[in-house]
């Protein structure tokens, strides 16, 4: 059977630097990346990103207050 993840990605933490890519380097500095992972599961799970309002709001918010700080 065919991996049903569309993004061809496992969503536990990655053990090594070398495994992040590019933009998950960049939410990790943020602080925003299990965010972002909370994001991919829901979609993952339901197929519906109106289903993930909560984890889209969320992951929004850490987005946002990181500008802040900035």
């Amino acid at each position: 059977m065919a991996n049903a993840n569309p993004h061809n990605r496992n969503f536990t933490k990655p053990d090594d630097d070398d495994e992040l890519d590019r933009v998950e380097k960049h939410l990790q500095q943020l602080g925003c990346l299990e965010k972002h992972y909370a994001v991919q599961e829901c979609m993952f799970d339901h197929k519906d990103w109106r289903k993930c309002q909560e984890q889209v709001q969320a992951f929004r918010k850490c987005i946002d207050d990181s500008k802040k700080k900035a």
